[in-house]
C-alpha cells in the first residue's frame, strides 16, 4: 500500500478499513526503515573510506621501505599465485562441468554433487594437511626414500609457488565448476548437434559454439576465484609464500606498525576494485542466450575407455581435494584426541559458535532490514546503498580488519580525550579489545552472504499477497508473523548457515581483531599449524569441515527439489 493512501487513511480517520494500525509505533518504525540501507553503507564505507585515503596520503618512508624490501616480492606472489589459481581452477571446473552436464556415465548424479564437496573444506586446512603428508619430514617422502634407499630428487617440493597453486586449485575449483555446469545444463547436447551440423566434431564444437556461450558464468566463477585468492590467508601463511595478507599481518603484529599495515591494505584494495570494473565492464560486452528446460537434450552416453578415463579424473580430483584431508585429519584427531580435547578446546569451541551465533543475528537482522526497505520504498538510491553495503564480501578480511580497526582507535581516543576533560578520569580502552570490532568487521565481511538469500525468499512476496492477508485485517506485525516469515523462513535460514559457518572458517578478521586471549578453532588452527603441530590442528579443522558441511547438504536438497 502506498504511503499516499496511508496518509490519506490516517487524514480521514477511517479506522475501519484497516489503517489505523499506521499510527502505531511499528508503522513509525517501519517508516525509519528507508534509512537503514544509507546507514549500512555509510558502515562499509567507513573502513574502505579509512584503507583508500591512506593510498592517496602516503608516508614517504614507508612507502620507500616497501619499494625496496617487500612491494616487488610480493607483486610477483600474487601476481603469479592469481593467475596460477585461475587457470588452474578454469580448466579443472571447466572440464569437470562438461563431463557431469553432458554426458552420461555410471555414478554421474553422486558424483555431479560429490563434487562440491570440498566447499566444506578451508583452504588452510588443505594445505596444512599437504604439508603434513607431501613433506620432506612427511610419511610418503619417509616411505618412499626407505623404499628406493635414496634421496627423492625427483619428488617435487611441495613447498613452493606450485604447491601453493595446487591447493588453492583444489579448493577453489566449485566456483567455476558450479556456475560451468549450470551454463551448460541449458545447452546438453544440442550446442554439440548444432556444431556437428556445421561440419565441427565434438572436440570443436565445445570450443567454438558451447565454450564461448558459457563464458558469462565461466567468468563470474573466476572472478569469485581470484577474490578468494586475493584475500586468502591462512593458505599462504601455511606455505610461508608472502602475499599482501600476509605483509599486512606481519607489518601489524611482527613490526608493530599499523601505517605500513594500512599503506599496503590501501594497495590491495585499490587492486580489488580495478578487478572489479574490469569484471563489470567484460559482463556488459556480453550477449547471450540460454535454452529453456524444455529444449534440453538428452544427455550423450559414453562407452570404453572414455568411461573409465572422465570417472578417473573425477575420482582423482575428489580423492585429493576432499576425501584424503578429510581421511588424514580424522587419524590425526583420533591420534591427538587426549591432547587436544581438553578444557581449552572446549572454550575454542564455545568462542567459535558464540561469534558465529552473533555475527548470524546481527547480519540477518540487518539484511532483513535492508530487505523491507528495498521493498517498501523502491528507487535508484535506495538500490544503490544496497549495493553499496553489500560490497565488503569483496573485500579481504585482512583489509576490513585494518579498516575497521583503524577508525574504532580515533573514536577511542575521542572518548577517552572527552571522559579526562569531563571527569578527570583516565577510562582506558573501551571498544579496543572488545568483541565490537569482530562483529563489524564480520557484518560488513559477509552481509552479501546473508542478503542475497534473504532477498531471494522476498520476491516470492507479491503485493497481491500482502493486499490478500489486509483484506482478511491482517496489519503490522501480525501479517509479517504469519504471512511474510513463514515464506521468508527458507531465505533466512539458508543465510543464517551460510554466515554462521563463513564466520566459523573465518581466519584473518579472527585473527587480527580479537581480544587478547580469545581464540577460537581457526586461530587454534593458525596457532598449531605455525609452529608445524599438524596433529594438534586436526581436531578443530574436522570440527570446521562437519560445519562446513551443513551448507553443501542444504544446497543438495534444494536442487533435489
Amino acid at each position: 500500500m502506498k504511503d499516499e493512501t496511508l496518509r490519506a487513511g490516517i487524514e480521514s480517520k477511517k479506522t475501519k478499513t484497516g489503517y489505523l494500525y499506521s499510527l502505531s509505533p511499528l508503522y513509525r518504525v517501519m517508516m525509519s526503515w528507508r534509512l537503514v540501507p544509507f546507514f549500512i553503507a555509510a558502515l562499509v564505507l567507513v573502513p574502505i573510506s579509512v584503507i583508500v585515503s591512506s593510498f592517496f596520503t602516503p608516508a614517504s618512508d614507508i612507502w620507500q621501505h616497501l619499494v625496496e624490501t617487500t612491494l616487488p616480492i610480493l607483486l610477483a606472489n600474487t601476481f603469479w599465485l592469481g593467475l596460477g589459481v585461475i587457470m588452474g581452477t578454469g580448466l579443472l571446473g571447466v572440464s569437470l562441468a562438461w563431463f557431469t552436464a553432458v554426458y552420461e556415465f555410471p555414478g554421474r548424479e553422486f558424483l555431479s554433487w560429490a563434487l562440491l564437496l570440498p566447499l566444506a573444506m578451508p583452504a588452510y586446512v588443505t594445505a596444512f594437511v599437504a604439508l603434513g603428508l607431501f613433506d620432506y619430514t612427511g610419511p610418503i617422502q619417509t616411505t618412499l626414500r626407505a623404499w628406493f634407499e635414496a634421496d627423492l630428487h625427483w619428488f617435487p617440493d611441495v613447498r613452493s609457488r606450485l604447491g601453493v597453486i595446487i591447493i588453492m586449485t583444489l579448493a577453489f575449483y566449485p566456483y567455476v565448476y558450479l556456475l560451468a555446469r549450470n551454463a551448460f545444463l541449458t545447452q546438453g547436447k544440442r550446442s554439440l548437434e548444432a556444431a556437428q551440423s556445421l561440419g565441427f566434431s565434438r572436440i570443436q564444437g565445445f570450443f567454438k559454439v558451447a565454450l564461448p556461450m558459457a563464458r558469462p558464468w565461466i567468468a563470474g566463477g573466476m572472478m569469485l576465484v581470484l577474490m578468494e585468492t586475493l584475500a586468502d590467508f591462512g593458505t599462504v601463511a601455511v606455505f610461508n609464500y608472502d602475499t599482501f595478507t600476509t605483509a599486512i599481518y606481519k607489518a601489524w603484529f611482527s613490526m608493530f606498525s599499523l601505517s605500513a599495515a594500512s599503506q599496503l591494505a590501501s594497495l590491495l584494495i585499490i587492486i580489488v576494485f580495478i578487478l572489479i570494473f574490469l569484471e563489470q565492464q567484460f559482463r556488459l560486452r556480453m550477449r547471450y542466450a540460454e535454452a529453456k528446460r524444455s529444449q534440453r537434450a538428452d544427455r550423450i552416453q559414453l562407452t570404453g575407455w572414455r568411461v573409465w578415463l572422465v570417472m578417473s579424473i573425477i575420482l582423482v580430483v575428489l580423492f585429493f581435494a576432499f576425501l584424503l584431508p578429510v581421511i588424514q585429519l580424522s587419524i590425526w584427531a583420533v591420534q591427538s584426541f587426549v591432547q587436544s580435547f581438553d578444557h581449552r578446546y572446549l572454550e575454542f569451541l564455545w568462542h567459535s559458535l558464540l561469534l558465529s551465533g552473533l555475527a548470524v543475528l546481527i547480519t540477518c537482522l540487518a539484511a532483513i532490514l535492508m530487505v523491507y526497505a528495498t521493498r517498501r520504498y523502491p528507487g535508484s538510491a535506495i538500490y544503490f546503498a544496497v549495493r553499496i553495503a553489500t560490497i565488503g564480501y569483496a573485500l579481504p578480511g585482512a583489509v576490513l580488519a585494518i579498516g575497521v580497526f583503524v577508525p574504532i582507535v580515533w573514536l577511542d581516543n575521542q572518548l577517552n580525550e572527552l571522559i579526562m576533560e569531563l571527569f578527570h578520569i583516565e577510562a582506558g580502552l573501551l571498544i579496543q579489545g572488545t568483541l565490537v570490532i569482530m562483529l563489524i568487521a564480520y557484518m560488513i565481511r559477509f552481509l552479501a552472504v546473508g542478503h542475497y538469500p534473504i532477498d531471494g525468499a522476498m520476491q516470492r512476496i507479491t503485493r497481491s499477497i500482502d493486499e490478500a492477508a489486509m483484506g482478511l485485517g491482517l496489519h503490522g506485525w501480525p501479517m509479517i508473523r504469519k504471512i511474510h516469515l513463514p515464506i521468508l523462513k527458507t531465505g533466512i535460514f539458508t543465510a543464517a548457515t551460510l554466515v554462521f559457518v563463513d564466520v566459523m572458517k573465518e581466519m584473518p578478521i579472527t585473527l587480527m581483531t580479537r581480544p587478547f586471549g580469545w581464540d577460537t578453532l581457526a586461530v587454534r588452527i593458525f596457532e598449531m599449524t605455525s609452529e608445524g603441530e599438524w596433529e594438534q590442528a586436526a581436531l578443530p579443522s574436522i570440527t570446521i569441515v562437519l560445519a562446513g558441511l551443513v551448507p553443501i547438504i542444504l544446497f543438495m536438497r534444494q536442487t533435489e527439489k
